[in-house]
């Protein structure tokens, strides 16, 4: 396990932009009108763009607990780390809240519920979860898709696409459960605002999305292949040199 203390911080750095910027948001849209969801989406895109793009060759970019999880069970971290993970996001979480909680006024902060997701009263429960799981599986779709997947394009455009996927996320999933599909961007407004009604559902939910995701990217496109198949150049795949097999 590399520098735990140092990927730790990164996680908590991005973490906490992404809950202060995120929910942040929400307060401004609140007590002030402006922005709109539009401008919400993109202040959670952009958050998480930008510190992928800082810092995600340092932690691999996380800032969410359910990527973590997802990470650990295709075994893509240690277990030791993945813990130093969740306990940097929570507690970024749990700090950027009471950050905002201070910051703004208190008639704003109540309005907003200091930006805790919450389920939208026309739909149940039962939708609310699978919503929070589908919009998670893309975003830990592209996440293995351009960060994990060596032939992906981590040092180029990963973050731009992670942001992207948190934004369109949050344009359709935003009005109805909040679009957290992260459980330490839900826990951080619930802990400090007491927000918990359906709490359940953005645990459970990111969770759910993530494992599939990551298992379903996993087995798909990053096993390895036993043994390799071997073909003329044409193929993409060479011929094994002479007193050279096929790799297994």
């Amino acid at each position: 396990m590399r520098d735990p203390l140092g990927r730790g911080v990164a996680e908590f750095m991005g973490t906490f932009t992404l809950v202060f910027v995120g929910a942040g948001s929400i307060l401004a849209a609140v007590g002030y009108r402006d922005p709109t969801l539009i401008g919400i989406a993109l202040a959670h895109g952009l958050a998480i763009g930008v510190m992928v793009s800082a810092v995600g060759h340092i932690s691999g970019g996380h800032f969410n607990p359910a990527v973590t999880l997802g990470f650990l069970v295709t075994r893509r971290i240690e277990p030791g780390l993945a813990v130093v993970y969740w306990f940097a996001q929570f507690v970024a979480a749990t700090v950027a809240s009471l950050l905002l909680w201070w910051i703004f006024p208190n008639n704003v902060v109540d309005a907003a519920k200091l930006g805790a997701p919450t389920l939208n009263s026309s739909i149940g429960s039962g939708a609310g979860l699978a919503l929070e799981a589908i919009l998670t599986f893309f975003l830990v779709w592209v996440i293995f898709a351009t960060a994990a997947d060596p032939r992906g394009t981590f040092k180029s455009i990963a973050g731009l696409a992670i942001g992207f996927t948190i934004t369109l996320d949050v344009l359709i999933g935003g009005p109805l459960t909040g679009a957290a599909m992260n459980p330490a961007r839900a826990f951080g407004p619930q802990l400090v605002h007491h927000q918990w009604s359906d709490g359940w559902i953005w645990y459970l939910g990111p969770a759910l999305g993530a494992v599939a995701a990551a298992v379903l990217y996993e087995w798909l496109y990053l096993r390895p292949l036993a043994p390799e198949p071997v073909g003329p150049p044409e193929t993409g795949v060479l011929e094994p040199g002479p007193g050279e097999t096929a790799a297994s």
